[in-house]
């Protein structure tokens, strides 16, 4: 595969996870937002009320940190499908944050970061060319010897 291909199809891997992530943040917040608005109104003493109000807010909560990890996805997987400078590095960061979400993220996170640090990533994104980040410094001059 060449390296505009495995560039492209870590976008779609990360456009996908996103995707799972809405769809989870979704199923959390019918769960719980539900369970949430059962206890406030079938409840008849405070303390169901309380741990319905606790209900709703865990699901606000965990939605709202949901859908800001799936933004990120889109994000990256967005720019890296652009072939932007930026899109390496929050490729990096993504593929990361991925390895902690066993077992697919896992896979991607290790996917992406074997072609983002690998030889055909640096050169899509060309890191070591010229207008890269990363340079060695110069070779002393010879004029001594």
């Amino acid at each position: 595969m060449t390296a505009q291909e495995h560039n492209r199809l870590i976008s779609i891997f990360f456009h996908v996870q996103g995707g799972l992530q809405v769809l989870g943040g979704l199923m959390v917040a019918l769960i719980y937002g539900g369970m949430g608005g059962f206890f406030l109104t079938a409840g008849n003493g405070g303390e169901q009320q309380l741990i319905g109000g606790i209900f709703i807010f865990a699901a606000v909560f965990a939605v709202i940190l949901v859908f800001l990890f799936a933004e990120l996805d889109f994000y990256a997987g967005y720019k890296v499908s652009k072939v932007q400078p930026i899109g390496r590095t929050l490729g990096i960061v993504v593929a990361i944050l991925s390895l902690l979400s066993f077992p697919l993220g896992t896979a991607l996170g290790v996917y992406a970061l074997w072609f983002f640090f690998g030889d055909m990533g640096k050169a899509l994104y060309n890191v070591d060319g010229a207008g890269g980040q990363f340079h060695a410094p110069p070779p002393p001059p010879n004029s001594w010897q």
